[in-house]
C-alpha cells in the first residue's frame, strides 16, 4: 500500500468537501500531519492541476480538473442511454454498423454498436478493443489528446494491415488535418478492406469523452461522394448526442 498517495487522497477528499478554501494549518492540524508534510501534499495537487491556491487569502480549494474528470464519468456513464436511439438511428440512415467508443491507454473500448441493417457489415463486439490509432473512432479521440499523452502513442506504431500508418508523423498530419475537418477516416488500417468514418463526442466540460463512427466494408465507401455524405451524418449524430450531455459549444 502506498501511503503517500493515500495521504494525497485523503488531502484531495478533505479540500474538495469544504465549501471553503482551506490554509496549510488546517490541512495539518484536520488530518494530523505535519507542517512540512502538509504543504508538500498541497502543493504536489496543485502541480499536478487538482488544486489551485488563492494568491490573496493563500487558501487552497479544488481546481476545475477535477469537475472535469467528475463530468467525464458521469458523461460515459450515461452515454450509452443518450445515444441508443441516435446510433439506431444512424444505422438505418447509413445501412453501415455503428460504433460507440471510449479511449482507454492509447486502445478504443466499443461501449455500445449496432449491427448494420445491410448483408455484409464490420464485425466488433461491445467490450471489444482495437488500437486508437488504426481504426476511426479511436483517431477521432486521438485528435484532441494533449501532446504528452500522444507522443507515447505515436511512438509505438504497430502494422496490423497493408494500410496501417506506421509513420508517427504521417499519422500526425492526417490527425491535424481530422481534426480541422471534424470527422477522421479509417482506409483498411486495422482490418484490410474495413472502412470506417467517426467524429468526437464532448462532454458538458468540452471535453472529449467518446466517439461515434460507422464501418463497413471498403466497397460501400469508395463510391463517389458516399464518404462525404457519411461524414455528415456522423457528425450529425455526434453534434445531437454532445448536445444530449450537456455540451454547449458550436
Amino acid at each position: 500500500m502506498d501511503k503517500t498517495l493515500l495521504k494525497g487522497l485523503n488531502v484531495l477528499e478533505h479540500v474538495a468537501a469544504r465549501e471553503g478554501g482551506v490554509r496549510i494549518t488546517d490541512i495539518a492540524a484536520e488530518l494530523d500531519l505535519t507542517k512540512s508534510n502538509a504543504h508538500r501534499v498541497l502543493k504536489t495537487l496543485e502541480h499536478a492541476g487538482y488544486l489551485r491556491q488563492d494568491p490573496k487569502s493563500r487558501e487552497y480549494g479544488p481546481s476545475l480538473k477535477l469537475w472535469e474528470l467528475g463530468s467525464a464519468i458521469v458523461g460515459r456513464m450515461d452515454i450509452r442511454t443518450h445515444a441508443s436511439d441516435v446510433l439506431r438511428r444512424l444505422a438505418n440512415e447509413a445501412r453501415e454498423s455503428v460504433h460507440l467508443s471510449v479511449l482507454e491507454n492509447g486502445e478504443v473500448i466499443y461501449i455500445d454498436k449496432i449491427d448494420s441493417p445491410a448483408a455484409i457489415g464490420a464485425y466488433t463486439r461491445i467490450g471489444g478493443r482495437a488500437p486508437a490509432y488504426c481504426v476511426a473512432t479511436g483517431k477521432a479521440m486521438l485528435c484532441y489528446l494533449p501532446e504528452d499523452e500522444l507522443r507515447p502513442i505515436l511512438a509505438h506504431l504497430n502494422r496490423h494491415s497493408k494500410n496501417t500508418i506506421v509513420d508517427p508523423e504521417e499519422l500526425r498530419r492526417e490527425l491535424m488535418t481530422s481534426r480541422q475537418r471534424g470527422y477522421t477516416l479509417n482506409r483498411g488500417e486495422w482490418r484490410d478492406n474495413v472502412w470506417g468514418i467517426a467524429t468526437a463526442i464532448r462532454g458538458a466540460s468540452s471535453n472529449v469523452i467518446a466517439a461515434i463512427g460507422v464501418s463497413g466494408p471498403e466497397f460501400h465507401f469508395d463510391q463517389e461522394g458516399r464518404c462525404e455524405a457519411l461524414a455528415e451524418m456522423v457528425m450529425r449524430a455526434g453534434r445531437e448526442i454532445s448536445g444530449r450531455i450537456g455540451y454547449r459549444g458550436a
